[in-house]
Formats: structure tokens, sequence, C-alpha cells
């Protein structure tokens, strides 16, 4: 009931947003090319879905962040757990992972389509280079944070590496590496935005760039909420994931209350 109740309380402060925003605009007579109205910005959303020309580039994008998300959260997960598990991969190879990601991704996305050229290649590559570092981050202090005692309880009872590391150090880690996720499907989004704005044949980025060109402020605003929704939709995805496997978890609490039976 009370997920319901902040559902329409949630509708309910959107549209007097939209409401409060349309009203000023007109009145203190903002340019359009400055803040378009929410009134023009709905009227270029509408235009854009009954084209067809939102749904192309939207799946456009969407495809190249979940691929991209897949492959950056795989390659942070192996790279973590390799820096976690491994002094010399620590000590070796840590500062150069550090250093990869304090480069700009804006700076590489040229060079990988330079090497990759301009298809879908190159667009999930740089997804996954912006993605995989906050679920390395994460997988390292997870599988560190495991308790000491339990791992020599697990020794002292012939218990292998392997056997340590499924049935002790990931339990422990999940929830470090969930989290992770959460961030790397956001980060997700903005490498394909990223990667689209350097150079892509469709996309959201690509068509923001072509409205930018031809000075259409309400359909970049139109394509920035769309932007915004799907961001919201993957991450509620995420999380509803993490409720899934997570529900051993203590520390995992349920949104949706349990009904009660009135006999």
């Amino acid at each position: 009931m009370h997920k319901h109740k902040d559902i329409m309380l949630t509708v309910l402060l959107f549209c007097a947003s939209v409401m409060a925003g349309e009203v000023l605009v007109r009145v203190f007579h903002v340019p359009s090319y400055f803040l378009p109205a929410p009134s023009k910005v709905a009227t270029a959303l509408w235009r854009g879905f009954a084209s067809g020309v939102y749904e192309r580039h939207l799946v456009h994008t969407l495809i190249e962040t979940l691929l991209g998300f897949v492959l950056g959260s795989a390659i942070g997960f192996l790279l973590g757990a390799a820096v976690a598990l491994n002094r010399f991969v620590e000590y070796f190879f840590y500062p150069y992972i550090v250093m990869f990601q304090s480069v700009p991704k804006v700076a590489l996305a040229p060079l990988v389509v330079v090497w990759f050229g301009l298809g879908l290649k190159s667009q999930v590559l740089n997804v996954a280079l912006v993605a995989c570092f906050p679920l390395i981050v994460n997988t390292i202090a997870g599988l560190k944070s495991t308790d000491e005692d339990r791992i020599d309880l697990m020794r002292s009872l012939a218990a292998s590496k392997r056997q340590i590391f499924w049935m002790v150090r990931l339990p422990t880690a999940l929830p470090y590496v969930m989290a992770g996720l959460e961030v790397a499907m956001v980060f997700a989004l903005i490498g394909a935005i990223v990667a689209e704005f350097v150079g892509a044949p469709a996309g959201l980025g690509m068509l923001i760039q072509s409205m930018n060109f031809n000075l259409d402020v309400a359909g970049q605003f139109s394509v920035l909420l769309i932007l915004s929704v799907l961001g919201l939709l993957l991450n509620r995805g995420i999380v509803l994931i993490r409720r899934r496997i997570l529900a051993w978890d203590t520390s995992e609490k349920r949104q949706i209350e349990p009904e009660r039976v009135v006999i």
C-alpha cells in the first residue's frame, strides 16, 4: 500500500514540476533556444516517436549499452578478483589499472574508433572501458572484506582455494559486487553516449549532435528525457536482480511489505 502511495506522490510531484516549468517559461518569456517550454519538449517527443526515429536510435543505444555493460562487468570482476586474490597482480598491475582509469575516456574514444572503426564493436568497447572500473574496485573491496576466521575454518576442514572462493569469499563479496553493478550500469549508458558523440551511424548521442547542429533545443531536451528514463529503468533492473540474488542477506530491506492476512 505504501509503495502505491509513493508512486502516486512521485507522479504528482513530476506533474507539478512540469506545470511550474511551463508557467515560469511563459511568464518570464524565456527564449526557446535557451530553455524550451515543457509543452514544446512533449511535442518534440511525440513527433520523434510517431515518426519512428527515436525507436531506431533508442534500440541502438540500448544494445551497445547492454553489450558493453556485460563485457565491462566481466572484465571488471575478473581483474578485481585477480587483484584481490593475488599479491603479485595487486603490486604490479593495479597501479596501471588506476592510471588507465585516470585517462579521460573522451580522449580514448577517438583512438578506439581508429583501431576498430565506426561500427558497433568500437562503441561496445568504449562502454566496457567506462563500466569496468567500478566493478574492479567493488570486487576488490568485497573479496578483501572476508572474515579471516571463516577462511581459517575452511582451511582446517581441508577446503581447497576454489571451495573457499565459492563458499566464503564470493558470498561475502556479492553485496559489493552488486553495488558495483549498479554504478557500472549508469556508467555504461554514459559511455554509450560518449562513444556516439565521437562517431556512430546511429544512437541517441548521435541524434543529440544532429539536433545540436540544427538548433533543435526542444528535440535535445526530449532525447535527454529519454536517456533519463532509460537510465532509471536500467538501474531498477539491476536493483531487482540484486534483491533476487541477495535475498539471503539481512541487510537487504524489502520495499514491498508483506500483506497481512486477516483471519
